[in-house]
């Protein structure tokens, strides 16, 4: 059981490292190519415990924040540079905002933005706008009522905690698989170091 843990948290973070975008494909994207030279720095995409920890705290903040795809993607690339973060980690966390999960997101933040704030944004109003696929104009309307401030204070508040516990949380995660990599390579050379004493005393 005790080795259980730390080979869940290294499964995560290699699946995020399979799932995360290449250096040539996010620098091929038609929404961060005229920034190429900007955001193609190598510290930008090593995978260091720092760079891990800032990607994944920036990808949920804008992922969550910015809910347009391009905007996302955008914003995670010129982002990492002042914050020194890890690009691929960036733009894998914001596909954890997607078709399925932004009208979740959107009515939190509305619920949210009401409560926090003393807000009369009408969540029912956008479940069955988003039902009935209302039109460009509808939305409008929508968003010029107490709509506009409640979803962007919501989203501004879900969007911070989430960073945060993303941030912590990679910090953990990356900890232990560090930790799990040593107890392989230590487990390895003590399996050899045995073959090899084995094979010398069959010798002699």
């Amino acid at each position: 059981m005790s080795g259980g843990k730390p080979r869940d948290k290294a499964a995560v973070m290699n699946w995020i490292k399979r799932h995360s975008p290449s250096r040539e494909e996010l620098l091929e994207s038609r929404f961060v190519k005229p920034f190429a030279h900007r955001v193609a720095h190598s510290h930008l995409w090593r995978f260091t415990r720092t760079s891990v920890r800032r990607g994944t705290a920036l990808g949920l903040f804008v992922g969550i924040f910015f809910l347009i795809p391009g905007a996302q993607i955008l914003g995670v690339a010129l982002l990492a540079l002042p914050f020194r973060a890890n690009i691929p980690i960036g733009v894998a966390m914001t596909f954890l905002s997607n078709p399925a999960t932004t009208p979740l997101l959107i009515a939190a933040a509305v619920w949210l933005g009401n409560d926090l704030f003393g807000l009369h944004a009408n969540v029912a109003t956008f479940s069955i706008m988003v039902d009935k696929g209302a039109s460009v104009g509808e939305w409008a309307r929508w968003l010029l009522s107490d709509a506009a401030p409640a979803l962007i204070a919501g989203l501004f508040v879900i969007s911070v905690v989430t960073a945060v516990v993303g941030f912590l949380l990679a910090a953990v995660i990356w900890d232990n698989w560090i930790r799990l990599r040593w107890r392989r390579k230590l487990r390895r050379a003590r399996d050899q170091r045995l073959e090899s004493s084995t094979s010398d005393t069959a010798a002699g």
